[in-house]
């Protein structure tokens, strides 16, 4: 029998694949837990759409506005905020995905391009990709209410504009994991990384502070130098390809479309190298070729004062764990980048123009602790999940589980602490020291929140655990019930101290903030320690659930 052409064994790969996930969702919706996961995708969902169709109004209207006002290149600010969200929220909000890994398929014959093409499918499903199009989608009938003669051309501009930030999110996120897999260039592309991502999302806060001062000569060709560079980027030339069709002067226009396309082209290339790399066999771990003179002295591990050794050993292992995760480590320092763009950005347009009040920078510091704790929520929500098979080692050690969890919850605490104490630096630098009551009562908000976080997600990690890989941005995403419920948490203790800091502002005075809160979290503890009490007798009666999911393939 003559061999099949490539269209119809790619066309049978491509169906095997759907059926192969419809049958493990219909599967999964035999259980509980399968049956709570879809609840909460459809809720999560809803918000995104919320977002996301909110979103389109809103860029509609002001792409209309743009045009009806006969200033077509200011959708440049448009484009750059779609480009801006749909590479960085990915980074920020990586709890929210819920994508297979398609590195998986790989141990099946699949040809290369059905991989590469199911990566670029599943990838379309993430959520960024789909807010991001709506909103291009709300750009697109602006523009073509004022101008429906521009209809086609900026619908093929708007596509080739959003194949370019689908490629260019996948390849940075295949060359990032590429880099962070070797330990001697984690650091450096780290740092590199983390200034490049700063630096995109300074281009708008740069320049609404530097407008301000435009009359300064020197500071108008900044401005002008700064615009002039923006405009041979991929969102500056969508703009102008757009704007240069509204005026009309088709030929620039063209180039402009012709240089998006060239960058569209260089993106894929750049995914295609990573993507055939892993075709091919390569396996990115942590391994090192074994040098010929191994350093064989016994090292012991950390001695913590008042901490028994297992709960050391575990506080150990998590805390190197988390440095070896350059993935994790950009989440943890996002607070900063906020700080950073909010002082040069929205609250210091707000608080000039007199909108704020001048106390508003004194509310900085406990905004940035809760959103320090709200992105330790993948650690707290699914403990176990880095550990995968390591779990079976936890089972057959002589160590009880509230011992382990312990370990666990001091990690995070400590983490938290260190992102607290880089927050507090951080404000005082940016805003100004913080007032002592503030200062304390924001602590005593953490004490609050802290210990139910902790409750909350010991019981998440033991009910609905997940596999994840800390080291690739792609995997590290818990199960939607942990997300959902957590994000209910999380609204919970966001209403609680917004509430106490309103009733202390009232009064005058943030002690009185500082004293309910350490109230609640006098309750927090008492709570957080009749959970970690049951802690190993939910374990063991789980135990084959947790084995189960965290050795799964």
């Amino acid at each position: 029998m003559g061999e099949l052409s490539p269209t119809v064994a790619n066309n049978g790969q491509f169906a095997a694949i759907a059926e192969l996930r419809w049958r493990t969702f219909v599967n999964a919706l035999r259980t509980t837990r399968g049956k709570l996961e879809l609840l909460s995708q459809i809720l999560i969902g809803f918000a995104f759409a919320i977002g996301g169709i909110g979103g389109a109004v809103a860029m509609g209207f002001a792409a209309a506005v743009m045009i009806s006002a006969g200033k077509p290149e200011l959708l440049a600010l448009l484009f750059w905020f779609v480009f801006l969200f749909w590479q960085v929220f990915p980074i920020m909000a990586s709890a929210f995905g819920n994508n297979a890994d398609s590195s998986d398929l790989l141990r099946f014959p699949l040809s290369y391009r059905s991989y590469f093409l199911v990566r670029i499918v599943y990838s379309v499903f993430d959520p960024a990709t789909a807010v991001g199009s709506l909103w291009l989608l709300g750009i697109l009938l602006g523009v073509g209410f004022m101008k429906p003669g521009l209809l086609p051309w900026t619908l093929l501009v708007l596509l080739a504009f959003a194949a370019f930030n689908l490629l260019f999110m996948q390849m940075i996120f295949a060359w990032v994991e590429r880099w962070l897999a070797h330990r001697r260039t984690r650091e450096l592309m780290g740092i590199l990384f983390v200034l490049l991502m700063l630096s995109f999302q300074m281009i708008g806060p740069l320049i609404g502070h530097f407008q301000k001062k435009s009359s300064r000569p020197d500071v108008q060709r900044y401005v002008d130098i700064l615009a002039s560079v923006q405009r041979i980027l991929p969102p500056g030339l969508a703009a102008d390809a757009v704007a240069q069709a509204v005026y009309p002067r088709s030929l620039v226009g063209f180039s402009s479309f012709a240089l998006l396309c060239t960058f569209v082209v260089l993106a894929g290339y750049g995914l295609h190298v990573r993507l055939l790399a892993q075709y091919r066999g390569e396996n990115l771990s942590e391994v090192a070729v074994s040098p010929l003179h191994l350093d064989r002295s016994l090292r012991f591990g950390w001695n913590l004062p008042g901490v028994a050794s297992p709960v050391a050993a575990v506080f150990e292992k998590e805390i190197r764990y988390l440095f070896r995760s350059g993935p994790m480590l950009l989440t943890l320092i996002m607070p900063i980048f906020v700080l950073v763009l909010l002082r040069f950005g929205a609250m210091n347009s707000l608080q000039h123009s007199g909108v704020f009040p001048a106390s508003a920078p004194d509310m900085a510091f406990p905004a940035a602790a809760a959103y320090t704790l709200l992105m330790l929520t993948n650690l707290v929500c699914n403990s176990f999940g880095a550990d995968a098979a390591g779990i079976q080692f936890f089972f057959a050690s002589p160590v009880n589980f509230r011992e382990i969890v312990l370990g666990k919850n001091l990690a995070h605490a400590a983490i938290l602490a260190a992102e607290a104490g880089m927050a507090w630096f951080a404000v005082s630098f940016l805003y100004g020291p913080p007032a002592l009551p503030v200062t304390i009562a924001s602590l005593a908000g953490l004490l609050f929140a802290a210990p139910l976080n902790f409750a909350v997600g010991n019981l998440l990690s033991i009910y609905a655990p997940k596999k994840v890989d800390y080291s690739s941005f792609r995997n590290q995403k818990p199960s939607q019930i942990s997300v959902l419920i957590s994000l209910g948490v999380q609204l919970f203790v966001i209403g609680v101290g917004v509430l106490v800091f309103w009733i202390a502002r009232r009064y005058g005075s943030f002690w009185i903030a500082a004293v309910i809160l350490l109230g609640l979290g006098g309750i927090s503890l008492v709570a957080y320690r009749m959970i970690l009490d049951r802690v190993n007798g939910l374990a063991l009666e789980r135990q084959e659930t947790l084995v189960g999911e965290l050795c799964r393939a």
